[in-house]
């Protein structure tokens, strides 16, 4: 059986190089403060040692880990399975690429186990998704005197929120669909961490706290553009689910029809494209039609005819990503449009 080899030190390598322990030190870490000639005896050594300076003990002396964390409120394979999620991810990974950092990802499980293990995280600076009002990682990453972002909010005192008016555009995108049906139907993100599917209405939940900041947005921004249309809100069938998944949405759009009026033409206001796109596949089993809106400017969504709200998340997890390396810089909105069927997929921001 191979035995393990020990670990080589900085005493080894300033033995093999005939130098002193602190003259190793400056070489890895003030390499200003050595002559080039024995800074390069001081490598070569270290070289046919296979001594590499620990990257932990070097993080306290600087300060610095070179690592963003990125706190996902969900489990980690969430941030590969939902396309949202990855392509927020791919936006901090460009910055992470700009800037010489790493990435680390967080997942939050909603116990007490969550604070601890954010704040233990040897990172330099947070990157939040999504969150509800009331999670206490919020209030801990905000003291932890680390810089922090987050996407979609909740707004958080010492936390830079980067996002669009969601409200603004569930009411334009609702507006818009409404043009073209008769009958509102709503597939519904979670209301709060619990993640409870539900068939509910607008009645029952304008009644009823919804603590995911984008959830309680978008509702209103629907409820808006119902009630602007003459339409009744408070009658108005909502299917909430768990998860931003096509097969529950599968499932909610089959209860949904159940409470769709016999010859009206429903609209289903999905609050993302996966989530259009699962309602559109039990419509398509079932023989039934539908408008159907969704969020999010997918090339599938758009060539599926649905009616959709840009919202470049790549661009949201760069802004996220620098706003949380340079603090104090001015944030706007990130701006949105509606796109309907045989428009383009936009490839820059657009207001």
């Amino acid at each position: 059986m191979p035995t393990s080899r020990r670990r080589p030190t900085v005493k080894d390598v300033a033995a093999e190089a005939g130098v002193g322990a602190m003259t190793v030190s400056y070489t890895f870490n003030r390499p200003e403060r050595v002559a080039e000639t024995t800074r390069a005896k001081v490598l070569a050594a270290a070289e046919r040692l296979g001594y590499r300076p620990d990257s932990t003990a070097r993080a306290l002396r600087s300060g610095r880990t070179g690592q963003i964390g990125v706190v996902l409120g969900e489990h980690l394979s969430y941030a590969f399975d939902d396309p949202q999620a990855t392509t927020f991810l791919a936006g901090v990974a460009d910055v992470c690429v700009e800037e010489g950092m790493g990435m680390v990802l967080i997942p939050t499980h909603g116990d007490a186990s969550d604070t601890d293990r954010v704040l233990a995280a040897a990172v330099d600076a947070y990157v939040l998704w999504t969150t509800t009002d009331d999670d206490p990682v919020l209030d801990s990453v905000a003291r932890s005197g680390r810089p922090a972002s987050i996407q979609g909010g909740p707004e958080s005192a010492g936390i830079t929120r980067i996002g669009q008016d969601e409200r603004a555009a569930a009411r334009a995108l609702a507006g818009t669909a409404l043009d073209h049906g008769s009958f509102p139907v709503v597939i519904s993100f979670p209301l709060d961490k619990r993640r409870i599917p539900a068939i509910t209405d607008g009645g029952a939940l304008s009644d009823r706290p919804v603590a995911f900041p984008v959830t309680r947005a978008r509702l209103a921004g629907y409820a808006d553009a119902v009630t602007s249309t003459g339409r009744d809100w408070g009658t108005t069938p909502v299917a909430v689910v768990g998860r931003n998944r096509r097969a529950e949405a599968d499932t909610a759009m089959r209860d949904l029809l159940q409470r769709v009026p016999l010859g009206a033409s429903p609209v289903v206001l999905a609050m993302s494209d996966e989530l259009a796109l699962g309602a559109r596949s039990a419509l398509d089993h079932l023989g039934r039609t539908a408008l159907l809106a969704g969020w999010d400017a997918s090339a599938e969504a758009l060539s599926a005819q649905i009616i959709t709200v840009t919202n470049p998340l790549r661009e949201q997890g760069r802004l996220c990503a620098r706003a949380a390396l340079h603090p104090g810089a001015s944030v706007e909105p990130v701006p949105w449009r509606i796109l309907g069927p045989g428009d383009a997929r936009p490839t820059h921001r657009t207001s």
